[in-house]
């Protein structure tokens, strides 16, 4: 009898036998495969099932949308140079704004082809996704795989924790269906690569691709946007500054998920496979060192929108140039690295034990380096082997480094069997090291020195370079702005101004002749005053006693005019009058200034006599672009109030100009400009050197001196250390300006070689000399033929101050 279940077409070979093994193990295989798609379905169906209820129940609970819809993400404050060059950020959000039509095509492939695959035909929830994850969560006894799509992911940064339970997995499938019935795909999109986590403390694409590689969104290679689409899975375990290795797996998974969904093509994926990833360092987010001028620009939004400053978006727009600001910075390194040089080394920065295992060696070094970072082109190393004629040091990466030759000649000393232990090189010594030009390591040190460097605009004051110390990270004190040093002789100018307008001018005949003031004079102890260097030349005019610098000369000038209208009259240049007490040392640059007041001071003499107030902040704008402030500025011949009669300016501007060409700023002659003029500057015991410079379209101040005030040193100066300095800025700086003449103004008149004021010329008004005994006046008017009653026989006067006189009556 036939049996019911069987066909109905009778077999037409014998029945088998028993199942060969291989038939066997198919068998097992299918109803593994059913028994998988039958947990797929019932996983399908659970969801749904769960889906349903909790819309039911948990949809009147769910947050407001207005995050999204209304979407105003945290974006930092951000600064820039006037050619619009990044140089400072702050918040703890990096994050650059991109619509979704300015997003590179490569970037939105590589993000779906990791992250969401189905992105445009999925309502949210991709329910294949979930099933697969949950089948794995079944088999492994808890959750390894996560299901989020795009738009789960975009609900649980918004709104939820990023626990893994199935209570915060049901909120934000819900959360997902939300957005999706508000949001287009598109916009979804948008503001997932807008706010999405990407490492460095950057928030969305547009900010990882500056943070990472330096460049814009349009700019990314496909390489590149393979590297940032690994980021949202894991920032740390696949940002390509900590594990470059990692991140590079990670970027080729990608290129081959793109391959498969023939999102590129073979060519390009072997391309991008091969191109090399420049990615940049941390800590060099920014190409010019600005970090003094961004935290100035810091403190002065924060304190007008206090903690908003950070999270609105504003982009505030400097006056700095960015050339100028790159030279001002390595002018003034050079400078203190040069000092440096000069003044021997004062051995390692510190000492470490090595162990002798290889691997307790190298973390021995690693955590030595972390608490001795680089500095600028000043390397940190540690050495592992020493004698007279080779170091042998390793650096952070693991790399090693000889010096040799030349590269010792600077710690030849601390080499030698005669060097204290605390100056011997040794292994374990933290030493630094740069490159010279030929790529050869030499031995240097971090400078203990500090110095400023500012550059103004006279017209306006607009800052264009400002450098507050040699490095931010290592002395964040901002020594243009905050410190108050003695200006030395870079302050003479000012009371030259002051004498001008009592009468005294370039020809007046001033004795430079030894003085002393009893401490009954002075109310408190005696003072003999000095030339620099000692000695005196007895009478000269004061053109001469100015670019001579002669200390005699100014106090008998600042003696003559009075101290307390010298102490008001310095006030017209920015000069606060409670800081330069009315004594005569004020006549030596013995009150305080700061490099910043020093700038504004000279920038009227550049302008022709206009006080100009500097400022740094040229625009504020917000995220959107629209203008919130904009600076205002005063502005020479325009707005901007006289400080100084035209007459005074020209003229003090012709004895600046004497100084730095036939002066003690004399090695400014190196430019080849006939229009510079300005003053050196050094206080007693060399504590403080300046040179205070300019041309008429920049006025530029550096400063050099140690922060707790000491010597620099009997032979340093202020034409030795700080001129250099400014003639480094300013051959740059000037390169392509024209040569100005500064046109006479009215009520001038030149005389023989000099200039006098017209209502105040020989014999009537004006001041011939200033110090100079009646005897040797009347003699020398003797000598010269002229009459006056009193004369003194000649016998009475010093052969050479005879002299000296009867030349200067000859030629005036």
């Amino acid at each position: 009898m036939q049996d019911p279940l069987s066909s109905s077409v009778p077999p037409s070979t014998p029945p088998e036998g028993p199942k060969p093994p291989r038939r066997r193990r198919r068998s097992w295989l299918a109803t593994l495969l059913i028994g998988f798609v039958g947990l797929i379905v019932a996983g399908l169906v659970c969801a749904g099932l769960v889906l349903g209820y909790a819309l039911v129940v948990a949809t009147p609970n769910l947050p407001s949308l207005d995050a999204l819809t209304d979407y105003r993400p945290k974006v930092p404050l951000r600064i820039y140079t006037r050619d619009h060059v990044l140089i400072g950020e702050f918040g703890e959000e990096r994050r650059d704004i991109v619509h979704f039509q300015d997003v590179p095509a490569n970037l939105k492939n590589a993000i779906l082809a990791i992250e969401d695959a189905r992105f445009y035909d999925h309502g949210g929830v991709d329910l294949a996704g979930i099933a697969r994850a949950g089948f794995v969560a079944l088999t492994a006894g808890h959750a390894t795989q996560g299901a989020s799509t795009i738009t789960m992911q975009v609900a649980r940064n918004f709104f939820l924790s990023s626990e893994k339970t199935y209570t915060r997995k049901i909120y934000e499938m819900l959360l997902a269906y939300k957005i999706e019935s508000k949001l287009s795909k598109d916009q979804i999109l948008e503001v997932y690569m807008n706010q999405i986590y990407l490492g460095q403390r950057a928030y969305g694409f547009a900010s990882a691709a500056r943070v990472y590689f330096g460049k814009d969104l349009k700019d990314l290679t496909l390489a590149e946007c393979a590297m940032l689409a690994g980021l949202p899975k894991a920032p740390s375990a696949y940002n390509p500054v900590v594990n470059p290795k990692r991140a590079k797996v990670r970027q080729e998974y990608i290129l081959e998920r793109m391959l498969e969904l023939r999102y590129i093509t073979r060519e390009q994926y072997d391309a991008a496979a091969a191109q090399p990833l420049v990615v940049k360092g941390a800590g060099k987010e920014f190409s010019v060192h600005a970090e003094y001028v961004a935290e100035m620009v810091r403190q002065m939004m924060y304190a007008q929108y206090h903690e908003e400053a950070y999270t609105r978006g504003l982009n505030v727009v400097t006056t700095i140039d960015s050339a100028d600001q790159d030279v001002a910075y390595h002018a003034l390194r050079k400078g203190l690295m040069d000092y440096e040089r000069r003044h021997g080394y004062r051995g390692p920065e510190a000492f470490i034990d090595l162990p002798a295992d290889t691997d307790d060696r190298e973390q021995a070094i690693d955590d030595a380096l972390v608490e001795h970072p680089d500095n600028g082109e000043l390397v940190a190393a540690v050495v592992t082997a020493a004698n007279p004629k080779e170091v042998r040091a390793t650096f952070m990466d693991g790399n090693s480094a000889s010096i040799v030759g030349d590269g010792l000649r600077f710690a030849q000393f601390a080499l030698s069997a005669r060097a204290q232990p605390s100056q011997k090189i040794r292994p374990g010594a933290i030493i630094r090291v740069a490159r010279n030009n030929a790529g050869e390591w030499s031995i240097t040190q971090l400078p203990q020195i500090e110095g400023a460097f500012i550059s103004v605009v006279p017209q306006d004051g607009a800052i264009r370079a400002l450098v507050g110390g040699f490095d931010f990270n290592k002395n964040k004190f901002n020594h243009v702005t905050q410190a108050w040093r003695q200006p030395g002789s870079s302050f003479k100018p000012f009371i030259y101004s002051a004498s001008l307008d009592k009468g005294l001018g370039p020809a007046t005949i001033i004795n430079d002749a030894p003085l002393f003031f009893s401490a009954a004079e002075t109310g408190g102890q005696a003072w003999e005053p000095k030339n620099y260097g000692g000695g005196f030349d007895g009478p000269m005019t004061m053109r001469t006693a100015l670019m001579k610098s002669k200390n005699l000369v100014s106090i008998r000038i600042l003696n003559h005019i009075g101290t307390k209208y010298a102490q008001q009259y310095i006030t017209h240049f920015g000069f606060d009058a409670e800081r330069h007490p009315a004594y005569l040392p004020m006549a030596l640059g013995a009150g305080l200034v700061t490099p910043l007041q020093m700038a504004t001071g000279y920038a009227v003499f550049a302008n022709g006599g206009y006080r100009v107030n500097p400022y740094l902040i040229a625009e504020v704008t917000d995220q959107r672009g629209m203008v919130v402030a904009q600076a205002q500025p005063l502005v020479a011949e325009q707005n901007a109030p006289r400080a100084i009669d035209p007459r005074n300016a020209y003229i003090m501007n012709s004895l600046l100009q004497s100084v730095a060409q036939r002066g003690t700023g004399a090695k400014s002659n190196v430019l080849k400009r006939a229009d510079l003029g300005g003053k050196t500057g050094t206080t007693n015991d060399s504590r403080d050197a300046w040179f205070a410079g300019y041309q008429h379209t920049l006025a530029a101040i550096a400063w050099i001196g140690y922060d707790n005030p000491r010597s620099l040193g009997d032979k340093e100066t202020g034409g030795g250390l700080a001129l250099p300095v400014w003639i480094d800025y300013m051959q740059k700086a000037l390169a392509g300006v024209p040569e100005y003449k500064m046109a006479m103004p009215d009520g001038i008149v030149a005389l023989g070689d000099e200039l006098y004021y017209a209502d105040a010329l020989p014999g009537h008004g004006f001041v011939s000399t200033v110090g100079i005994s009646q005897a040797a006046l009347d003699a020398a008017n003797a000598g010269s033929g002229a009459s006056g009653a009193n004369q003194a026989p000649p016998e009475q006067l010093g052969a050479q101050e005879k002299e000296d006189i009867m030349n200067l009556f000859r030629k005036h």
